[in-house]
């Protein structure tokens, strides 16, 4: 029987809060997003693909925090770009996404296959 981890308690929450810092203002910026959560890896999807401002802010700096309920843990982002050197982790996450939220919103497919995944692999010591 597997032990559970820290953050299991979280993993079926409808949202996280991702805060990247503003590539222009170099100020914090907190969006409310749907995620799926797997061991330290926390998987986005970006509907707006690179034109999203929170996109293009973790591309400027990656390191970002996640805050999940009343804990933040600190990370560091990445796009996975098509064509992606990880095709295996792209159609991961688009997967756990999409398995996660359209029981309840039907109608996701085309999101999951048009939308920017991101990850954030998030610091093990938090």
């Amino acid at each position: 029987m597997r032990e559970p981890r820290v953050m299991d308690d979280v993993a079926d929450d409808d949202y996280c809060y991702l805060t990247t810092t503003g590539r222009v203002s170099g100020r914090p910026h907190e969006i409310e997003i749907w995620f799926a959560l797997e061991g330290s890896h926390l998987f986005l999807l970006g509907g707006g693909r690179d034109s999203s401002d929170w996109v293009r802010n973790l591309l400027a700096d990656p390191q970002v925090t996640v805050r999940l309920r009343d804990r933040i843990h600190s990370g560091r982002a990445r796009t996975l770009d098509e064509p992606s050197a990880e095709p295996e982790l792209d159609r991961h996450a688009r997967t756990l996404l999409f398995e996660k939220y359209e029981p309840r919103s039907p109608g996701l497919a085309s999101w999951r296959e048009s939308a920017l995944p991101v990850v954030v692999e998030l610091d093990r010591s938090a």
